[in-house]
């Protein structure tokens, strides 16, 4: 692995170690505020989507979601175009969640950046982009059940 990566890697743990601790007070547990979050993001995604953008298989996606369900921060409603698929929407207390969680991503991502220019943040996320478009194939084929050779 190289430095990069594992510098990358080493700020998400750090940020989702503080965010777990912080979310318990909320009964979430491991990443599910990731979840919460992106349901109050786009009201009515269905768990096939909402897995995609957490990038989980959808069984890990149901887990959560049926967690959040159980405590009451998400809903499930039928899809009038497709009775196959179930709408997810946060509740009102999964609104209040998700507005607090969202508070915490500013402060943390504000933390992160509060020594940067405007120009290296711009410059990092630019380079995170290519990063996301240069690794998200792997996602595909991964789920795929591609290997790559080593």
């Amino acid at each position: 692995m190289t430095a990069v990566l594992r510098k990358i890697g080493e700020v998400a743990r750090i940020f989702d170690a503080v965010a777990n601790l912080e979310f318990k007070s909320l009964a979430l547990t491991r990443g599910q505020y990731l979840y919460l979050v992106r349901i109050a993001e786009q009201p009515g995604i269905i768990l096939e989507r909402l897995a995609a953008e957490v990038k989980v298989d959808r069984t890990t996606a149901a887990r959560a979601l049926q967690k959040l369900v159980q405590i009451g921060l998400v809903e499930k409603r039928r899809d009038a175009a497709n009775q196959k698929n179930r709408q997810l929407f946060v509740t009102a207390s999964g609104q209040q969640a998700a507005a607090l969680i969202q508070r915490e991503n500013l402060l943390s991502e504000t933390t992160a950046l509060q020594d940067f220019s405007p120009e290296q943040t711009a410059a990092l996320e630019a380079s995170l982009d290519q990063l996301l478009a240069n690794v998200r194939p792997l996602w595909q084929n991964a789920k795929r059940g591609q290997t790559r050779d080593y």
